[in-house]
C-alpha cells in the first residue's frame, strides 16, 4: 500500500468517526464520547494529511517535514494557551471567532488554487470563486459577531437605508464578477469581489440584532462548513469536502431549528429584520413598581414549596452561581422538594451552553428540562427562581405585538405562584428591551451579585434544613 493510498484509507476512517461524533452529541449522555470521537477523528486526518503532504511535496522531505512542524506548534500552542484560559461563558464569542479562521482559510486557499492552476476550467473557476465569496463573509461576519457577543460592539443592529437593496446590489454585482473572471481568468475581478464580500459580511451581521446572535452564530457554523467544503474541492481532498458538507448541513439544521424555537423566519434574521422597530414598550424606562426581597425570605419560600423550577440565564453563567445552585438543589430534593430546570433553547446566547454548566456542577440530566417539557407546569409551580436569565422570560413576546420580542416562545415564569428574578440593576437583558415581568404582583426581585446571593440562600438552606433534622 502507498502512503497515498494509506492517507486516504485513514480519510475514511476519520469521516465515519465524524459522523460517530454528530450523532453522539446530540444527546447529553452521549455528548462525552461523542466529543472524543471527533477529536479522535481529528487526529486521524491530521496525521493522514502530514503522511500526504510528505508523500506529493516537491521539496525536501525534511524542509517540507519542517515547515509542517511550524504549523503544528504555532496552532497547537495557541490553541492550547486559549483552551486553558476562556471562560465558559466566552464560548460563543470564542467559537465566532474561530469561524472567522476557517473563512480566511478559505479565501487565502482560494487565492492560492487560482495562482498556482495549471489549467483552470469552468469548474475549477466557479470553486475558487465561491470558496472565496463564502469564506470572505464568513470572515466579517463571524468578527462582528463575536464584538457583539464580546460586548466590544453594540447589540443593537445597524440600520442603513436600503440596507436590503445594499445586500442584493452586492450578490448581483458578485455573480456578474464572476463571469468576467470565468471569461477572462484574470484576478481582477477576484479581488474586487472579495473587497465586496467581506463587507458584505460585516453588513448582514451588523444588520441583525442581538437577541438573534445564537441564530448567527449558528448560521455562520454552516457557513464555515460551506466555505471548508468548496476548499476541499479547489485542494482536491475528500476528507475536507466531507467535513464541510457534515458542518455545513449540521449548522443549516440547527438554525432551523433555532428559529423554529424562536418563531423568527430565518430569512428575516439573515436580512436583519429583527430590532429594528421598537415600541414603547421596549424602551428602557419602568413600567411600575417593583417588590424587592430578600435572601432570607427567598430561602423559607424554596423550603416551604412542593414544586421549584430554576430558569438559568447568562448571567448565572458570568457570576460562576451554578455550583451553589446545584448545592441547593440537593438540599431541597433532600427535603422532598420538587426541584427542575426549564432552560431556553438559547439561553447564555449558544445552544446547549446552560445544559454544559448545570452538567459541570453535577445537576443530574433528568431534571434539566428544555422550555417546551416545563411552560405547561408553571401554573403549579410555587416558586421559579429567574437567576440572570432575561429576554427568555419577557412576557412582550407574548403580550405585545409591537415588543422586538414579539412572537419569540419565552418560559412562561410569570404564571407561577411565586417568581423571584435575580438580578444586579434593574437594567434591560441582551435585547435591550425592558422586562414587565418585574413589575408584576407575583414577581419580586433579589438584587445583587447572583453566586454570592444565592450562597446566601444556601446559607439558610442548610440552616433551617439542620434546625428540623
Amino acid at each position: 500500500m502507498t502512503l497515498t493510498s494509506l492517507a486516504q484509507a485513514t480519510y475514511v476512517v476519520a469521516a465515519v468517526l465524524f459522523v460517530l461524533s454528530l450523532a453522539g452529541l446530540s444527546k447529553q449522555e452521549t455528548a462525552r464520547r461523542g466529543n472524543m470521537l471527533g477529536m479522535v477523528g481529528m487526529g486521524l486526518a491530521l496525521v493522514a494529511t502530514v503522511i500526504l503532504a510528505l508523500d506529493v511535496s516537491e521539496r525536501s522531505l525534511w524542509v517540507t517535514a519542517l515547515l509542517i512542524a511550524m504549523v503544528f506548534a504555532i496552532g497547537a500552542s495557541i490553541g492550547i494557551w486559549r483552551a486553558r484560559t476562556v471562560e465558559m461563558t466566552q464560548m460563543p464569542e470564542l467559537i465566532a471567532m474561530l469561524h472567522s479562521f476557517v473563512g480566511a482559510a478559505a479565501v487565502l486557499v482560494g487565492f492560492n488554487s487560482h495562482l498556482t492552476a495549471t489549467h483552470a476550467d469552468a469548474v475549477h473557476q466557479i470553486e475558487v470563486f465561491l470558496g472565496i465569496f463564502i469564506g470572505a463573509v464568513t470572515l466579517t461576519g463571524s468578527v462582528v459577531a463575536f464584538l457583539k457577543l464580546s460586548a466590544r460592539m453594540k447589540s443593537s443592529p445597524l440600520t442603513l437605508p436600503g440596507r436590503n437593496w445594499l445586500n442584493l446590489g452586492a450578490i448581483v454585482v458578485s455573480l456578474v464578477l464572476m463571469g468576467v473572471y470565468m471569461a477572462t481568468g484574470s484576478i481582477v475581478p477576484v479581488l474586487i469581489m472579495t473587497v465586496i464580500a467581506l463587507a458584505l459580511g460585516f453588513h448582514l451581521v451588523a444588520a441583525i440584532g442581538g437577541g438573534d446572535m445564537p441564530v448567527v452564530v449558528s448560521m455562520l457554523n454552516s457557513y464555515s462548513g460551506w466555505a471548508a467544503a468548496a476548499a476541499g474541492l479547489m485542494l482536491s481532498n475528500d476528507l475536507l469536502i466531507v467535513t464541510g458538507a457534515l458542518v455545513g448541513s449540521s449548522g443549516a439544521i440547527l438554525s432551523y431549528l433555532m428559529c423554529k424555537a424562536m418563531n423568527r423566519a430565518f430569512i428575516s434574521v439573515i436580512l436583519g429584520g429583527f430590532g429594528t422597530e421598537a415600541s414603547s414598550s421596549s424602551s428602557g424606562a419602568e413600567q411600575g413598581e417593583h417588590r424587592e426581597v430578600q435572601a432570607a425570605d427567598v430561602a423559607e419560600m424554596l423550603t416551604d414549596a412542593k414544586s421549584v423550577v430554576i430558569v438559568p440565564g447568562y448571567g448565572m453563567a458570568v457570576a460562576k452561581a451554578q455550583y451553589p445552585v446545584a448545592e441547593i438543589v440537593e438540599h431541597l430534593r433532600a427535603q422532598g422538594v420538587e426541584v427542575r430546570f426549564g432552560v431556553h433553547p438559547v439561553a447564555g446566547r449558544l445552544p446547549g451552553h446552560m445544559n454544559v454548566l448545570l452538567a459541570e456542577a453535577k445537576v443530574p440530566y433528568d431534571i434539566v428540562l428544555e422550555m417546551d417539557e416545563i411552560n405547561d407546569d408553571f401554573p403549579e409551580t410555587d416558586v421559579v427562581l429567574v437567576i440572570g436569565a432575561n429576554d427568555v422570560v419577557n412576557p412582550s413576546a407574548l403580550e405585545d405585538p409591537g415588543s422586538p420580542l414579539a412572537g419569540m416562545p419565552v418560559l412562561e415564569v410569570w404564571k407561577a405562584k411565586q417568581c423571584i428574578v435575580f438580578k444586579r440593576s434593574m437594567a434591560t437583558g441582551y435585547a435591550g428591551v425592558q422586562n414587565p415581568l418585574f413589575f408584576r404582583e407575583n414577581s419580586a426581585m433579589l438584587f445583587g451579585d447572583a453566586k454570592a446571593k444565592v450562597e446566601e440562600i444556601l446559607t439558610e438552606v442548610r440552616t433551617k434544613a439542620g434546625a428540623s433534622a
